[in-house]
Parts: structure tokens; sequence; C-alpha cells
């Protein structure tokens, strides 16, 4: 039976996500350009995952000419949101309580981060 396809990113789709938020509008061309500085990519390889994007609904496309250029089409603050709130259902019951506990326990999260967080918290109350 094959598996259900995922809606989060993978590793190398987020890092397609990073450089349309952070470039705009970009080719498959300048994708696998950009991909390739860290690691060698396929043109193919970026073309593929272009159009997973796209199927995720994460990226939409138009074509100028022969060249398929792409773009972000959910925000990076949306897709943090989809991406947490994955999280807290799949491996914390809903609870963001049990996120900030585990948190806590098993980082190593500084006393001052934590007051800063508090004065937050403080913010929201009132």
């Amino acid at each position: 039976m094959a598996r259900k396809k995922s809606d989060q990113l993978t590793d190398g789709e987020q890092n397609i996500m990073q450089l349309l938020w952070k470039q705009g509008e970009m080719s498959v061309k300048d994708v696998a350009d950009a991909l390739s500085q860290d690691k060698p990519t396929a043109y193919t390889t970026a073309q593929t995952m272009c159009k997973i994007l796209v199927d995720k609904g994460y990226a939409e496309f138009r074509k100028d000419g022969r060249a398929f250029l792409y773009k972000a089409k959910i925000t990076e603050h949306d897709a943090r949101q989809g991406a947490l709130s994955s999280l807290l259902n799949k491996f914390f019951g809903n609870s963001p309580e049990l996120l900030a506990q585990h948190l806590m326990q098993e980082t190593d999260i500084e006393l001052r981060d934590l007051e800063a967080l508090q004065q937050k918290i403080n913010k929201v109350k009132d």
C-alpha cells in the first residue's frame, strides 16, 4: 500500500522555499544554480521539487516564454504556523503547554531567554 503523501516540507523543499521567500520569483535554472552552491543539484531535480511545491500549495508558477517562473504562494509566517500546528497535533496532543515543557526540559534554553518569553506572555495577558 502506498503511503500517504505529506503536505509538510522536506528539507530540500524548505531550501527552495527559503530561496523563493528571499528572492521572489525564480526560474528553475535560478533555483538549481542557487541550490548547487551548497550541493550539486540537477536542473530536473529542481524542476521536480518546484512542481511538488506547487502541488502542496506552497508555490505557484507562471510561464514566461519557455521558462517557468516560480514564486511562494504562502508567506514564511504561514508556513511556520502550519508546521507548528502539525507538530503540536502529531506529537503533543494539540497542547502548547506540553510543547513548552518539552522545550524547557530537553533544550539548553538560557534563563534570560525564559525571562524574555515570560515578558512576552505577560504582554499578551494585559
